[in-house]
């Protein structure tokens, strides 16, 4: 594990098994330095465990660096459960999480993430008082966090098209679960046509409907001729594979980890491609949450968290710009600089 790229200095890594619900977790704490570390729990079917551990590992590393960005007092951790969330989910199964993350006495904060809902991290909260984001408090983080990265693509499309109006606008979304449903309500409203793609077909269908959003195959999300491309899916969506496809001038979505290495950034610079850096552009959600773990959620102060995130957002564009540094490398540069690193 310490001599994984991912481990990045990571301050712990837990290992969890309950052998009566079959929890299978691994909790990974990438920094305290700004606070106790905060970042949701992630229910996948992994292929194998070393492939779970990666993906706690990065999402956790990330979450230190969202919540910098985000000017939060809090670290960066995740949570990652091995299994399939569509069969292998039980209230006990969250439980044991629960009991899991109530060991760690205050060092990670847990809320939901993919594969994971509101209602499941509540069985949770019946073990441990280290959960947000739950129902009756500030809820289901996706609405805040897609109406950043809403905002974020306008604050884009104003750096790649001179502009922030969408209207007319094409932008391709990868992923219409939770976060990117709402991401393409408010591209919809803004007037921008939309091709979707999702694994999920009765989700891509309820959008699209509600949208008028074109559909295509997952595998063929890449080839659309579209301004913008928005991922809000699962992440390292952008690789050496896919990005000789993509025909967008602009990457802005709400997914974690989008590009599969840090060097990946260059490229996507060298193809004259704008990317919005994915920590920063999504973290309307952990900011919901933030205000919820400090004990007094304020509808008006996440909203203002999240229009100064935004505008921090437009600083390392505009920085990246003038350095010509990849945005990827001044986001991090600036993060790092904030969690002392």
């Amino acid at each position: 594990m310490f001599d994984k790229a991912a481990f990045a200095g990571h301050e712990s890594v837990h290992h969890f098994f309950d052998a009566k619900t079959g929890l299978r977790a691994i909790i990974a704490i990438h920094s305290t330095a700004l606070g106790p570390a905060a970042g949701g729990c992630r229910m996948w079917n992994y292929t194998t465990s070393d492939d779970a551990l990666v993906d706690a590992l990065r999402l956790s590393e990330g979450m230190s660096y969202k919540n910098a960005m985000a000017d939060l007092p809090l670290g960066g951790g995740k949570a990652v459960i091995w299994g399939n969330s569509k069969t292998e989910k039980t209230p006990e199964l969250f439980r044991a999480l629960g009991r899991a993350i109530a060991t760690l006495n205050g060092k990670y904060w847990s809320a939901e993430d993919v594969g994971v809902s509101v209602h499941d991290m509540a069985h949770a909260a019946e073990e441990t008082k280290f959960v947000a984001g739950l129902p009756g408090k500030s809820g289901d983080p996706s609405p805040v966090t897609a109406r950043g990265v809403f905002l974020g693509i306008k604050a884009a499309a104003l750096r790649a098209f001179g502009g922030d109006d969408l209207n007319g606008r094409h932008v391709a979304v990868q992923g219409v679960g939770h976060v990117g449903a709402y991401v393409c309500g408010h591209l919809a409203k803004a007037g921008a046509k939309l091709t979707i793609t999702d694994v999920n077909q009765e989700a891509l269908a309820q959008v699209a409907k509600d949208t008028g959003a074109g559909v295509v195959a997952p595998g063929d999300i890449y080839d659309v001729a579209a301004d913008i491309f928005s991922p809000c899916a699962l992440g390292a969506i952008i690789n050496p594979e896919t990005l000789p496809r993509l025909k967008a001038r602009v990457i802005a979505g709400g997914a974690n980890n989008q590009l599969s290495t840090p060097d990946m950034g260059e490229k996507v610079k060298e193809r004259g491609i704008l990317y919005a850096p994915d920590y920063v552009i999504n973290g309307g959600g952990i900011i919901n949450v933030a205000a919820e773990i400090s004990g007094v959620y304020d509808p008006a102060w996440v909203e203002g968290k999240v229009q100064r995130l935004m505008e921090t957002l437009g600083e390392v564009l505009d920085q990246a710009q003038r350095e010509g540094k990849a945005t990827n490398r001044v986001a991090d540069a600036i993060a790092r600089q904030r969690i002392g690193r």
